[in-house]
């Protein structure tokens, strides 16, 4: 998969960033391209040569209809949640690592299933945040809506499965 100048991508776990430049740069014996990619969230800049790029996971931005899926998911969808905090935190990881949005929409709805039972704790609200900002971010810039819209999108599939996250 390549990318162009200007495209929106997504870097697993990090967010929707933008391939700013393709240089070419010396890597030992041999030129290695890279992508420059830039996340408006905090203006954080990196480097991915084009190698590795399918390796890391970088993806497209999701489609509107799979967004209808992650959505009607939160809304319906079955969210099972493992008792052992260990277990669940590597579960999770191993999930907000793969890039997958529908994955991390699975993270936010088991964390926000726990959270309505008892207090999270410090990384499983971190985590919680970080999955929701994932969620809000890349629905607002694959629908073209302004993050408070996206946000309240979630909120709305949530509450169809009578799930109400902490807030914000």
């Amino acid at each position: 998969m390549t990318f162009q100048i200007g495209d929106k991508i997504v870097y697993p776990n990090q967010g929707v960033g933008t391939v700013e430049n393709i240089s070419a740069r010396p890597f030992g014996p041999v030129f290695e391209e890279f992508y420059l990619l830039r996340f408006g969230s905090n203006g954080m800049t990196v480097m991915v040569p084009l190698s590795n790029a399918a390796g890391i996971g970088l993806r497209r931005l999701t489609k509107d209809r799979e967004i209808s899926r992650i959505l009607s998911f939160l809304a319906n969808g079955d969210c099972a949640v493992t008792p052992d905090w260990k277990l669940r935190y590597k579960e999770n990881t191993a999930k907000m690592q793969t890039g997958d949005l529908l994955k991390a929409a699975e993270v936010f709805k088991a964390l926000s299933k726990l959270h309505v039972d008892k207090p999270l704790s410090f990384r499983e609200k971190k985590m919680l945040d970080r999955a929701r900002f994932l969620l809000v971010s890349e629905i607002s810039i694959a629908r073209r809506v302004p993050e408070a819209l996206a946000w309240s999108m979630v909120q709305r599939a949530l509450a169809k499965a009578s799930l109400f996250p902490p807030p914000v």
